[in-house]
This record gives structure tokens, sequence and C-alpha cells, in this order.
């Protein structure tokens, strides 16, 4: 049955959270090579998925779902004939290294945009999951992500829709409620509906990331859930899992089903490398040494953090990742600033060929990030025909100078609004996002906090 594979998908799992930007095709094949047992794609909005064509790429050995031309305006067709540029891979798939592992997430917010979107990528992947989480106003704005959690029939009639035409698992990732009362009462009700697994973020809409993840509530919830009798779908918790013992540790206390880890997974990819798949060195004194000390945040199971973008390199040349993505997640990788302020001190970062944030920003190719990071490049590689992968939009001031990045961003807006473009209703505003934020080219202007982790707009720049 459906749930029996969303059972043996889902039960016992250490998962790859859908982060924008950075769930693309390097980051989920160098997490799945650690030992990652599911892996989710960066949420991608209905629309921009209906807007592709899906083509097999044969030279990649990947499934691609390119931007179909058509979708682009006149103007930006002619700049792009007579630039080269090809149209963009909003998602590229490797079948395969992740097939039976792949979650295809979806930002949605009405069952008719979700079907058509579901059911063209439902033979490549092994489930849809759809976002009830993002707090940020584009997605709200479009009755996405949270505004799902105040509207609970809508949210019930995307499940069902989806799971009436699909033979494949559909689940859901949420927030915690204003209680938990509040919050089992809504997982209850994603459960009725269809709903074959529900992930759970340790954090309610407006909480930052900076601050704690309010893990007392997650195991409270998850507990409450499993006692109720009613929900006999996997539960899998989110929030704060920066070491094995964490991951371990709060499953254990709350019952949950499996984990899912995002930040923790950008800091040191590594983290899903579990203790029967890895050779500890007899120097760790493995026996001498308790749960808590062995599986830590200096747990002899971690890769250094340069042998993991060393990883990241290999596997964003050979897929044809676009440099600006390479940037951004490996930026992210090398610095804190979206961590509980209390655990950063546990979260060192050390490289012995000194790398620099300033570095990496100033690579203008792959080729010039391989040799920051010294990963031979010797690998021949496949004359591939089409684009590289998707670019999201990126500025290297996101992380040397983000203060300028949002003053000049909020002078773009007020420009906009004296112009009287700010004039359109909200309804137009999210339509043009939900198309706009991952496959059209975009204005400077946009009205996206440039310094927003869901900030998902995309620019064409993709070469042969």
């Amino acid at each position: 049955t459906i749930q029996e594979k969303a059972n043996n998908l889902f039960q016992n799992s250490e998962i790859l959270a859908p982060m924008v930007r950075a769930s693309t095709t390097p980051l989920r094949l160098i997490a799945l090579s650690y030992g990652a047992d599911l892996v989710y794609t960066e949420e991608i909005i209905d629309r921009s998925i209906t807007a592709t064509d899906r083509i097999v790429n044969d030279e990649l050995k990947t499934i691609d779902y390119v931007k179909k031309m058509s979708s682009f305006s006149a103007k930006v067709q002619r700049r792009m004939k007579a630039s080269g540029e090809t149209q963009p891979v909003v998602l590229r798939i490797v079948p395969s290294k992740e097939k039976g592992r792949l979650i295809y997430q979806m930002g949605t917010g009405e069952s008719n945009l979700a079907l058509p979107a579901a059911s063209m990528v439902a033979n490549d992947v092994d489930g849809i999951d759809i976002n009830m989480g993002c707090p940020k106003k584009f997605s709200v704005s479009g009755g996405m992500g949270s505004a799902l959690l105040n509207d609970l029939p809508r949210a019930c009639d995307i499940i069902k829709t989806l799971r009436r035409n699909l033979n494949i698992p559909v689940s859901c990732k949420i927030r915690l409620l204003e209680n938990d009362l509040k919050t089992v009462e809504f997982i209850k009700g994603l459960v009725d509906a269809g709903a074959n697994a529900v992930t759970i973020h340790g954090r309610m809409v407006g909480d930052e990331s900076q601050k704690p993840a309010r893990l007392d509530r997650l195991v409270e919830t998850v507990k409450l859930v499993k006692s109720s009798g009613s929900v006999n779908v996997p539960i899998i918790i989110n929030g704060d899992l920066y070491t094995r013992n964490d991951m371990v540790n709060l499953k254990t206390k709350s019952g949950a089903d499996g984990v899912m880890l995002a930040r923790p997974a950008l800091y040191n990819t590594s983290i899903f490398r579990k203790p029967s798949a890895s050779a500890i060195g007899s120097d760790c004194h493995e026996s001498e040494l308790g749960e808590e000390e062995r599986y830590g945040y200096d747990s002899p199971l971690l890769l250094s953090k340069t042998r993991v973008v060393q990883d990241y390199l290999m596997q964003a040349r050979l897929y044809k990742t676009h440099h600006k993505n390479a940037k951004y997640v490996i930026c992210e990788m090398m610095n804190n600033r979206r961590t509980p302020s209390e655990l950063t001190p546990f979260m060192p970062h050390k490289y012995p060929g000194n790398q620099t944030i300033d570095m990496v920003c100033k690579c203008k190719s792959i080729d010039d990030l391989c040799k920051v990071w010294d990963v031979k490049t010797s690998l021949v590689l496949p004359e591939a025909d089409g684009a590289e992968s998707t670019l999201h939009r990126y500025d290297d001031r996101y992380f040397l100078d983000p203060d300028a990045l949002r003053e000049e961003q909020n002078r773009d807006i007020k420009q906009e609004s004296n112009n009287g473009d700010g004039k359109k209703s909200s309804a137009q505003h999210s339509n043009e996002s939900h198309v706009n934020h991952q496959c059209k080219e975009i204005k400077p202007s946009r009205k996206a906090d440039p310094l927003s982790e869901n900030n998902e707009d995309v620019e064409i720049t993709a070469k042969k």
C-alpha cells in the first residue's frame, strides 16, 4: 500500500531537509553518500514545475526539468538568443543515486495547482511533500507555506486531491502552532485527509533561527500525537539537532519515527555518517568514551569541513551546478549566521588551507572554487548539452556586506513604490511571484528580502 511505502521511507530515517538554494543536486548527493536515508529537494513552487519540460539528459544521466522557452517574454527570449543563454534547469535528478530516496517538496496553496505539478514529477520521485511551514511574505501572501496552518480545510483539500490521484506517498512539513493541543489537532486533520507522514519543525511562525528551537514543546507534541491512538503515520522531528547525540536523544525522548536536518547538515553534511558505516581509528579510544563524548560536536564520525566542501564541489562540477549557487552553499557552510548563538562556540570554522568567505566570493567559476579548495579537476566531464542547473538570485554582499545590500534593496523598494509599481493587489503580486521567484527574469527591485533564507528568486544566466 501507499502507507507501507511511506513507512519504509520515513521510519527510522535521517533526512536532509528542503533548504532554499541549498538542497539541490550536489548537496543531496553528498548527504546520501554520507548516510542520509532520504533527501528533499528545495521547495519548488507548483507553477514553476508546470512551466517546465521534462528532459532526459543522456550525457549527465539525469532527469532535468527545464524552464519552457515559451514562458519567457519576447524581450527575454531575444536576449537569451543573442547571448546564447539556455533555459534554466529548475530541478535536476540523478536516478542512479536518488531513486528510492528522493522527496519533492512543493510550495502550493491550491489543490488545482498542486495536482498538475505533483503529477509531472511523480514518476521521478518517491514522495510529494507540501510545505506548510514557510513564514515568508511571498509564500504566505499567496496562501502557501505557513498560511495553510491557519486554513486546515484548504490544507486537507490539497492532501486529499493528491492522495486520490497519485500512487506515491504525500507528506507535510509544518511548524508548531500556538499551543500543543492546536498542533495535535492540526496533525490529526492532515492524517485524516490522507497524509502519509508529517514533519514538525520545533519553532513557531515568527521564531528566529538564531533562537533555540522549542524542543520541549516538540517532544510533548509528538508524545501527544503518538498517544492519541488516531495517528498511525510516521512523525518526523526537525530543529537544532546539531550532533548525532541530539538526533538519537530527541528521537528517543519524543518517540518520533525519524529526524530531519537543515542547518546542522549545512554546517557539516557528514553528520549523516552512522557508527556502523564508519571506520573509527583505535586512537579515538572509542571504548573509553561515553555516548555524549563519542557522538557530540567532536564526533570521530565527522569528516573535516574541508573534506565536505571538496566532496560538494566534486558533485557540483560533475552535475554542472552554477558557480553562484555553489558559492552560496559553501558560504553557508562557512558561517553560523542562522545558528542559535548559544551553540556557536561549539561550531568553529577551521580550514587548514585558510580559506575565507571573501576568497570564495571572488571565485568566478566552479574551477576557481576547486582551486581555492584544492579539488583535483583532472576528471574528464561529459560534454552535456543544455543549461547549468538553476541559478538563484545571488549577490556576494549577501555574506560580505549584508547591511549595504539590504539598504540598497530597501531603496529600490521605495523607488518602486514611488513609481506606482507597488499598487498591485496582493493576489496579483503573489501570482506573479509564484511563477517568477524560481524561473523568470528578476528585476533588481523585487520586493523580496535579499537576506531571507526563503528568497528563491532566480536569474537566467545559464550557459552552454
